[in-house]
């Protein structure tokens, strides 16, 4: 968990970093020059992907993220071991995929809590992918963005450790509101476009995001759990648990990324170009802050309903210790 935490924060900055000077523009002003506005939207705002110079620091930034990738399977690989169940007898067989998949589906505690990040991790996806765009077309934040995108990511990065003290000493649904908190703040950045708030605004994401990031990891060995504790005759499911989240969450980053192209498409976008349309204004405001909110705000309401409290939780490691 912490190398996906810290490979997609380091990964993430480093790609931004590297790839912001293909993508500032010295030639789009602020404003159209006047009785040019036609040939102002046209003006490209970066270079052509097929320039040499542009094609070449996307493939600096390409080896950067692989050398992150292969950094942290060493790490994973080296620093972790694994081992047998504690709590199975000798006389227990492990779960066939199939089958140990169809329980888990209709795992209560486990359905609840995909359900409700699946939508969370879309709002923050929705988030991250529009944020460079929105900047750069609809708040004229166009040579500030990066600093922006690395102003998320250390926050996210140092509130990690804030949030896992938050969630031991007031439990995990309670710490889960934090995620909740970039949302007032998107809206206001929306109606209210200003550079102050809006590093403002990137410091609050950073610490919903980093709570969107740690949260899940450490709810679902509750989760794994409360399975092992009513299926005590079964083994090997953590990983039918883990690998279906991992999949989910995944589907959640191509969900949000079809939604945002699929929007910016209809409403005419066009790569590359100084100012977009004022539809395209619209639909990345609305990219931005309301479609997040609502879908935040159904996740949080379907985690109201995730059974397992601090009290369960500590009833549940009592009767595995127990078993054990």
């Amino acid at each position: 968990m912490t190398m996906e935490v810290l490979g997609t924060l380091i990964g993430a900055a480093l790609q931004g970093q590297i790839v912001a000077s293909a993508h500032v523009s010295h030639h789009c002003a602020v404003t159209p020059p006047v009785n040019t506005t036609d040939s102002w939207h046209d003006t490209p705002s970066f270079p052509d992907p097929s320039d040499p110079l542009s094609h070449q620091v996307y493939m600096v930034a390409a080896g950067v993220i692989g050398g992150v990738y292969l950094l942290g399977i060493v790490i994973l690989f080296l620093g972790v071991k694994e081992k047998d169940d504690p709590y199975a007898l000798n006389s227990d067989r492990a779960i066939p995929f199939c089958k140990g998949l169809g329980l888990t589906m209709k795992h209560g505690p486990y359905v609840k809590l995909t359900a409700s990040f699946l939508l969370i991790s879309t709002a923050v996806q929705l988030e991250q992918s529009n944020f460079v765009l929105f900047c750069t077309h609809a708040a004229g934040l166009r040579n500030h963005f990066q600093y922006l995108v690395v102003t998320i990511l250390v926050s996210a990065a140092v509130s990690i450790p804030f949030w896992q003290k938050f969630l031991q000493r007031f439990g995990k649904k309670c710490a889960a509101c934090g995620i909740s908190w970039m949302i007032p703040f998107a809206v206001m950045l929306v109606t209210i476009p200003n550079l102050i708030l809006a590093y403002f605004v990137a410091f609050v994401s950073g610490l919903s995001i980093a709570a969107s990031l740690l949260l899940p990891w450490s709810m679902l060995p509750d989760v794994v759990d409360n399975f092992r504790l009513q299926n005590p005759h079964g083994k090997g499911h953590e990983t039918i648990f883990y690998s279906s989240y991992v999949f989910f969450t995944k589907m959640s980053a191509g969900i949000g990324l079809g939604i945002s192209a699929a929007g910016l498409e209809f409403t005419g976008y066009k790569p590359g170009i100084c100012r977009q349309s004022d539809d395209v204004i619209l639909t990345l405001k609305i990219l931005i802050g309301a479609v997040p909110a609502i879908l935040i705000l159904v996740g949080l309401f379907i985690l109201l309903f995730y059974p397992i409290t601090e009290e369960s939780r500590k009833e549940t490691k009592l009767a595995l210790e127990v078993l054990r």
